[in-house]
């Protein structure tokens, strides 16, 4: 399955875009990678901004409760949570 592509207007500087066409650098490509890249950072920190108050409150149980499995939890040196 292929993506729908839309045809869209860039300004880029025109030293730079002379270069990469020179070097055979797939513009487009590049361009819609770092859109692909973007957009998935931008999502991740929306989400983290959303969830701040459940994480915030998660962090606060965990701290006046431990963690309910502090007892099975290892580390690599085989130290437990609560250890």
């Amino acid at each position: 399955m292929t993506a729908v592509k839309r045809k869209t207007s860039l300004t880029l500087d025109a030293a730079t875009l002379d270069e990469a066409r020179a070097l055979g650098i797939n513009v487009s490509r590049v361009t819609e990678a770092a859109l692909v890249a973007a957009v998935g950072e931008a999502k991740r920190r929306a989400w983290l901004e959303e969830n701040a108050e459940a994480f915030a409150a998660q962090a606060e149980w965990h701290g006046r409760n431990g963690h309910p499995l502090a007892e099975i939890i290892a580390s690599p040196g085989d130290v437990t949570w609560k250890s």
